[in-house]
């Protein structure tokens, strides 16, 4: 029940990352539209995460669980019929996102109350497995229903899923409420605002640009607001902090208590999971990107090609804990991380204008295994590394980590894919002979307008709208055929870069099997 519930919660992402170009195509909009709403959903979720823990302590864990499903499925329902991308943002991103937030940390906080020693390390890798398969799972679901059917009969399709979950709820374990206290509204204002502003700022570099100003609706001092909104959030986080402390301060319920981040493994482990998440989404808006944009893949076909993410994540994360009897925590999260480094440097090689199914293939086959790995330990190290009565906020923490992450990567790799596009368009039409200098202008001029990752058919029928000889428009098609490769990579090289980053994270995690229930 609670695994079929972690599955639901993540199948959504994957699903609409594979159906991108048909989402595109519905609501007439555009590849950055749609990235908004994937990261708006995760947004939500990463913001208001923490206060569904503190819901879930109040007012007990199942039912908040059972209350949150009811929002979740709610959501689902106006999101298979949304006529509009603004009514699928509010069905999806935010009804279902607000949804999760009660979901989640309650069922972190239930397993960890069902489940002691060895049997929760197992329970956390079969719930982290059935995480990885809803997250890869979800391409070959969705791609199918995608092509054949149409996308929302899967919306449609986790609203019978939810009712059915509520009529066995009953027969889950629960613990009794805490006290009531009153929530502090306050720090959920902070920050919810400090994470949108940190977010909104990546999420629209893209477009606004870094310093230069590309195409955003307002300049600070002739440069782009992208840093400016950046640092407001940054001082709104700050504000945040400040406000938590106050509250402990006067004998008030924070909504964090921000001692918990002394917890070595406690940090060590939302560090990772943010790590983790953001690398698996930025390289699941990417690829997808890759296998229908620039091979031409349907949704079915991007879904068959994403399979083996889901085989090998699901038997890695299961493996998990038999690997913790014989391997500390730390050694099998390093060895997930040289995993993924591996997956991604080996996905650079297969990023060519025509696919190598067999090596494509090996390639998501290791970046799942990696996955999985990180999936079966980060779990358990968080909610061993606090005391019970800590369960329900650490699983706030741990679902906000994992959502910010995957808020982040989506906006950061996505930012940095139409940057890098940008560029190497450029570079590619200044140093092209067969391009005039009246159609360099012109992009110059369509790029300044904004920028989208499109399929060389539609840069062709622009050239020819804009009566450029024939020879000159196969120039232009073929510069930005280049330029959508040499992007591609440099996303997929940055993703191996955070993970490459991620090792120092991994000091402080547990060195031996993590004690249940125990700070360290």
């Amino acid at each position: 029940m609670l695994g079929t519930a972690q599955f639901l919660m993540v199948l959504d992402t994957s699903v609409m990352n594979v159906s991108i170009s048909k989402l595109v195509e519905d609501f007439d909009t555009e590849v950055t539209a749609i990235q908004g709403v994937i990261t708006l959903y995760t947004l939500v979720m990463a913001a208001f995460m923490i206060t569904g823990g503190k819901l879930g302590d109040a007012f007990g864990r199942r039912r908040t669980f059972a209350v949150g499903l009811v929002v979740y499925g709610a959501g689902s329902a106006v999101t298979a019929l949304a006529p509009s991308l603004w009514v699928l943002a509010t069905g999806w991103s935010v009804v279902e996102g607000l949804g999760a937030t009660l979901v989640l940390p309650a069922l972190a906080a239930l397993v960890a109350g069902a489940y002691r020693g060895r049997d929760r390390s197992v329970a956390y890798g079969v719930i982290g497995g059935l995480a990885g398969a809803g997250i890869a799972v979800g391409p070959l679901l969705g791609g199918w229903v995608t092509t054949y059917l149409t996308w929302r009969l899967v919306f449609a399709g986790e609203v019978v899923l939810v009712i059915a979950m509520l009529c066995v709820i009953r027969w889950i374990p629960d613990a009794p409420p805490g006290p009531r206290t009153r929530l502090d509204s306050g720090g959920v204002v902070l920050s919810a605002a400090g994470l949108a502003l940190v977010v909104l700022g990546v999420l629209q570099s893209s477009s606004w640009g870094w310093l230069k100003p590309r195409n955003p609706p307002f300049t600070v001092l002739g440069f782009s607001p992208t840093l400016f909104v950046l640092a407001a959030g940054a001082v709104v986080l700050w504000l945040f902090c400040a406000w938590e402390r106050r509250q402990q301060e006067r004998d008030r319920k924070p909504l964090v208590r921000l001692s918990l981040f002394g917890v070595p493994p406690l940090r060590s482990g939302l560090t990772m999971l943010l790590c983790q998440n953001l690398v698996l989404l930025g390289l699941f808006f990417v690829i997808p990107l890759y296998l229908q944009v620039v091979q031409g893949l349907d949704a079915f076909q991007t879904g068959l090609r994403l399979l083996p993410v889901s085989v090998t994540m699901l038997l890695s994360a299961m493996a998990g804990p038999l690997l913790g009897r014989v391997a500390a925590p730390r050694t099998v999260v390093r060895c997930g991380l040289l995993v993924l480094l591996v997956a991604a440097v080996w996905l650079l090689g297969t990023i060519e204008p025509r696919i190598d199914n067999l090596s494509f293939g090996l390639a998501m086959a290791l970046l799942g295994l990696g996955m999985g790995l990180l999936a079966s330990q980060l779990g358990n190290v968080v909610q061993s590394s606090v005391g019970e009565d800590e369960r329900s906020e650490a699983g706030g923490l741990q679902y906000t980590a994992q959502n910010l992450g995957s808020s982040l990567g989506t906006a950061l790799i996505g930012s940095l894919l139409v940057g890098a596009l940008v560029h190497a368009f450029t570079s590619q039409i200044d140093s092209n002979p067969k391009i005039s200098e009246a159609a360099r202008h012109q992009a110059g001029i369509a790029m300044e307008a904004g920028v989208s990752f499109v399929s060389t058919d539609q840069v062709r029928a622009a050239a020819e709208r804009a009566s450029l000889p024939p020879s000159e428009a196969d120039a232009l098609v073929d510069s930005y055929s280049t330029a959508q490769l040499d992007s591609l990579k440099a996303a997929v090289l940055a993703a191996a870069a955070i993970t490459l980053g991620a090792f120092p994270f991994t000091r402080h995690l547990p060195a031996g099997r993590p004690a249940s229930g125990a700070r360290r």
